[in-house]
């Protein structure tokens, strides 16, 4: 299985600039799975929960969308982290796309600081989903603190945590 981690500096508040130097990479990329920060296109620092609700979107949708686009043609899985908008509520998310679309969508746990006052706290508990040869689970950042969250993780089989 080959892993690439694409390590961009989104421009705060631009998401739809930021997706499309995000596509620009993907499409040169040569991986099985490739692995994007936590609020890859709308940036990570907010001013208020109005503002985030502003650049979220729903699951899926365009970035989803356009990011299963990209996977169809290569072959591959992406996990990139969003700000997620359901209904009334908003995640900091992480979500899994393959070739077929979505696969599956993590909702972060653990907020960290001010994201209390930006995010709800996640509902979707822990997973993991076969990509190539491996079975993958997703946490967002600061849940590296939760040994308990890649411990459950390992025990439903995840050979890699993104």
């Amino acid at each position: 299985m080959r892993i690439a981690f694409l390590q961009i500096a989104p421009e705060r508040g631009e998401p739809s600039k930021n997706l499309e130097a995000v596509l620009g990479h993907l499409e040169r990329a040569r991986a099985d799975l490739v692995v994007m920060p936590e609020l890859c296109l709308a940036g990570y620092l907010f001013a208020s929960r109005s503002e985030a609700a502003r650049l979220a979107e729903e699951v899926p949708g365009r970035a989803t969308r356009a990011m299963g686009e990209v996977c169809a043609r290569k072959g591959m899985h992406v996990v990139m982290g969003i700000a997620e908008r359901a209904g009334e509520r908003l995640y900091n998310s992480s979500v899994l796309v393959g070739p077929g679309g979505v696969v599956s969508t993590y909702r972060k746990t653990h907020l960290f600081d001010r994201e209390r006052e930006i995010f709800d706290p996640g509902d979707t508990g822990f997973a993991v989903h076969d990509v190539a040869d491996a079975r993958v689970g997703m946490l967002v950042c600061f849940e590296w603190m939760f040994p308990e969250a890649a411990r459950t993780q390992a025990l439903m089989g995840a050979d890699v945590i993104a």
